[in-house]
């Protein structure tokens, strides 16, 4: 069992405190009963309200699953506090939260969820069927939390959306800001969204089409750099 979480615990208010660290479980907790039972043997090991920090890019999401479904029903509030990052997996975690709140300098990212897989095309049909479940157990919880439609829940998934604090508060995928000690935490206008898939059709759509005449080859090698 490697261990991708830690517990610290405040001696004056005895209040738990939940890192996040890293990647969400490098080993799959699929098919795994150890890794789990020792996650939430350790948190019902104390009582009370509990924070969990979280700076992860991500990981299995079978275990991002258990410890969402963990901190739900963990009857003390549960205040998630991103300080660098809660991307793919991790940001299902989050979504558990009793309250979200977010660094301004932090990120979320959600997008589809994926997996490699070998074998013939029906091994491929389940695979792919697979995935869309997936999708759609996460997009249960990202509506639970956000109150979004499942169809825009989907296209932010499909298009791989990263959002800055302010963009997460007004989309409903967090609640606050850390650290703004009361001020104004309005939606700014140029709130930060980042789509790699407007950044892909923006860019080949400002590629100018060749001339007649014109050597294709160079237009080729600018299309190459988008795979990257």
């Amino acid at each position: 069992m490697k261990k991708f979480w830690n517990w610290t615990k405040n001696n004056e208010t005895d209040k738990r405190t939940l890192h996040l660290y890293g990647a969400i479980a490098e080993e799959s907790w699929f098919d795994d009963e150890v890794t789990p039972s020792a996650f939430r043997e350790e948190l019902v090991q104390g009582k009370g309200d509990i924070e969990v920090w979280i700076n992860s890019p991500g990981g299995d999401c079978i275990a991002a699953a258990q410890i969402y479904n963990m901190l739900m029903e963990y009857p003390g509030d549960v205040t998630v506090k991103i300080d660098g990052i809660a991307a793919s997996a991790a940001s299902v975690i989050a979504m558990a939260g009793t309250e979200i709140q977010m660094s301004p300098t932090s990120l979320m990212m959600i997008h589809n969820p994926f997996t490699v897989a070998i074998g013939d095309s029906e091994e491929m049909k389940k695979t792919v069927h697979m995935l869309d479940e997936v999708k759609e157990s996460i997009i249960n919880a990202y509506e639970i939390k956000t109150s979004l439609s499942r169809n825009k829940l989907s296209e932010l998934m499909d298009a791989e959306t990263w959002l800055n604090a302010h963009k997460a508060i007004e989309l409903g995928f967090a609640d606050a800001i850390m650290f703004a000690n009361g001020k104004d935490e309005n939606q700014p206008e140029n709130s930060f969204v980042f789509s790699r898939r407007a950044v892909t059709n923006s860019l080949i759509n400002k590629i100018q089409k060749p001339q007649k005449g014109q050597s294709v080859d160079p237009l080729y090698e600018r299309l190459n750099l988008l795979k990257y």
